[in-house]
């Protein structure tokens, strides 16, 4: 008996030596984990500075050095050298030794001009318009509201129909980041019985305009801020499709164009559910016969679940009155405009189609 218990004592010491020695080893983990989280904005200003500085386009062709990079931006050659350093350890650049920099496939998607580049996005939203919002987070989390207008003086869009420069910036930024989603969507959106598309709040019109080069007996028009609407006649010129398309320049929660098919992509989660209820029903009032909708959008899943979606979430929260949705929370502003649901579509991309008709 007395070697039973022994024993008992034994195994449980070694058992609890054990966990302690698991404990000790992982916590050193979870400490790097949280202080990555907590160092987050680091990584972004980084980048924003390493894309202010144009070093992904100077980088394009040929290596450098941090002197050679510093004598064209008019920038101290010695903090240079230490953005570049800095950025080297994040795979933006590949440091080719002797103090020279070469660029990368993550820098290449920096640059000026090229295809699906994510440079304006950078500077969008690691710049103040964005950056400052999120200040104001716990303040916006005690009283239940983006706290936006005591950062900005205005609600997001208001801002920048007062900055015409900064809003091409982030049209463009958005166009940057969406033009592959766009290209999905216009491939596989059914146009049966369509003659006239309408793209809700699309900026310039990219995704409408990618509809139109795939059909070319359908007309499209796209509605935003007046702002965009040269910008997006210039875009239907270069697409071969300005004598189909309209720019628009007007509010959504006044009045949208009639058409058998209507585009809100990232749309609804910039507002609140009264203001989508009201967009929604202004393009169910103007919905010709057997109209149909389109919403492009993150859905959020399953609480717990890996995705951006929550984190997008609370972007909304820093930047406006809206916020991303799950399924259900999307039906309720459906049914309450006269719309329902057909079907959900991932597009693998983060968004999904969701595919409404009219009732």
């Amino acid at each position: 008996m007395t070697n039973m218990r022994d024993n008992k004592v034994r195994d449980q010491s070694m058992t609890e030596t054990v966990n302690s020695s698991a404990s000790e080893t992982e916590a050193p983990a979870v400490v790097v984990t949280l202080m990555q989280m907590i160092s987050g904005y680091w990584v972004s200003q980084i980048v924003r500075t390493a894309v202010d500085l144009s070093i992904p386009d100077h980088l394009a062709t040929e290596s450098l050095t941090a002197e050679e990079i510093a004598e064209r931006e008019s920038s101290d050659p010695r903090t240079t050298y230490r953005l570049l350093r800095a950025c080297a350890s994040l795979g933006l650049v590949a440091y080719e030794g002797d103090r020279r920099f070469s660029g990368t496939p993550m820098s290449e998607l920096l640059r000026s001009g090229v295809p699906n580049t994510l440079r304006e996005l950078a500077l969008v939203w690691a710049g103040p318009s964005h950056w400052r919002p999120w200040e104001r987070m716990p303040e916006a989390v005690r009283k239940g509201g983006t706290q936006i207008e005591a950062v900005l003086g205005s609600d997001f869009f208001s801002y920048l129909a007062e900055r015409p420069e900064e809003a091409a910036l982030f049209s463009a930024a958005l166009a940057g980041v969406t033009d592959q989603l766009n290209r999905l969507v216009a491939a596989t959106i059914d146009t049966t019985n369509v003659s006239v598309a309408v793209d809700v709040g699309g900026a310039t019109g990219a995704l409408v305009r990618g509809i139109l080069q795939r059909n070319p007996a359908l007309r499209g028009l796209n509605l935003d801020l007046p702002v965009n609407a040269a910008t997006a006649r210039q875009e239907a010129e270069k697409d071969g499709v300005a004598d189909r398309f309209e720019a628009v320049g007007g509010d959504f929660f006044q009045a949208v164009p009639a058409a058998d098919l209507y585009l809100l992509k990232a749309v609804l989660h910039d507002w609140s559910d009264e203001q989508c209820v009201r967009i929604l029903r202004n393009c169910r009032a103007s919905a010709r016969l057997g109209a149909r909708a389109v919403v492009v959008e993150n859905v959020i899943g399953e609480i717990g679940a890996p995705g951006a979606e929550p984190l997008a979430d609370m972007h909304m929260l820093a930047m406006s009155p809206g916020q991303e949705r799950d399924l259900p929370e999307f039906d309720a502003l459906f049914a309450a405009s006269r719309w329902r649901r057909v079907s959900v579509t991932p597009t693998g991309l983060s968004f999904a189609m969701i595919e409404l008709e009219a009732f």
